[in-house]
């Protein structure tokens, strides 16, 4: 199945596991979702990832985290979106709920989070937030 915009594709499969309360959930791999997969377990929001080589298509295993029965991801939401773009400099990048969460960019020197590029000095196109 073609799916349009395959990053909220992603972080709607992650939401709607976190909200049923389920473990894991799976997601085809991209080179794009891996890298948000890598972010979102250096930052805590997921225990581990793992690929897995099928027979259909190649997935990503993410192992939701829970604390005490409440999940570590308490929200997803899409910034960009194919219809309409969102690009930062360095001065603009967004903190999320007072630095609680995360902005994640695609930059020129690859998938970050939002404080990684800001030290890093650069900008790029908004791909989601997470709290």
């Amino acid at each position: 199945m073609t799916v349009t915009d395959p990053i909220a594709d992603m972080l709607t499969r992650i939401r709607n596991a976190v909200m049923a309360g389920h473990d894991d959930v799976l997601v085809p791999l991209s080179r794009v979702k891996l890298p948000i997969a890598k972010i979102l377990k250096e930052e805590g929001f997921i225990n581990d990832y793992e690929m897995l080589r099928g027979k259909l298509e190649p997935m990503i295993k993410i192992r939701l985290k829970y604390a005490n029965g409440q999940p570590a991801l308490l929200g997803l939401e899409r910034a960009s979106k194919p219809g309409l773009r969102v690009y930062v400099g360095k001065s603009e990048i967004p903190r999320v709920y007072g630095g609680l969460g995360i902005a994640i960019l695609s930059t020129p020197k690859g998938i970050m989070t939002g404080q990684e590029a800001w030290r890093r000095h650069l900008g790029g196109e908004v791909l989601c937030y997470i709290w």
